[in-house]
């Protein structure tokens, strides 16, 4: 290239991350835990598990549909706003979910829906994590 040349702009195509597989996967090993669970164990602890996988999948999935609503430098504001309301939204739906199944639910393996909502978060921190380290 020349000194009077410019360089070509770059024009990126932004595509939506698939977060679908996200949502795809938790839901995947919230029915798997529940099943082993119910096969292992009974109907009341593979019940607690699905529900707990639930209240993890769940909100985690209406914060990834709220932030990654927007893309793009020129809808950078309304991505920050929509980011922060996902999160907030995931906050709150998470804690009303959980109070739900608490008080609503008898009889309940509370150990049960603790540990398979950690482990279902878990597993879509690591589905995150491998989407992001997969080159498109």
């Amino acid at each position: 290239m020349s000194k009077t040349e410019e360089p070509t702009p770059i024009v990126a195509n932004l595509k939506a991350p698939p977060i679908y597989k996200i949502f795809v996967t938790q839901s995947i090993a919230t029915l798997i835990a529940a099943l082993s669970a119910f096969v292992l164990f009974d109907l009341v602890t593979g019940c607690s598990v699905f529900l707990g996988g639930m209240t993890s999948t769940l909100p985690n999935a209406y914060f990834a549909i709220k932030a990654f609503r927007y893309r793009g430098a020129r809808q950078i504001a309304q991505a920050v706003k929509s980011f922060y309301a996902g999160e907030s939204g995931k906050m709150i739906i998470t804690a009303v979910m959980f109070a739900m199944v608490f008080a609503g639910v008898k009889p309940l393996n509370e150990l049960a829906v603790i540990i398979s909502y950690i482990l279902i978060l878990i597993s879509g921190l690591i589905a995150t994590a491998t989407l992001g380290l997969k080159k498109n």
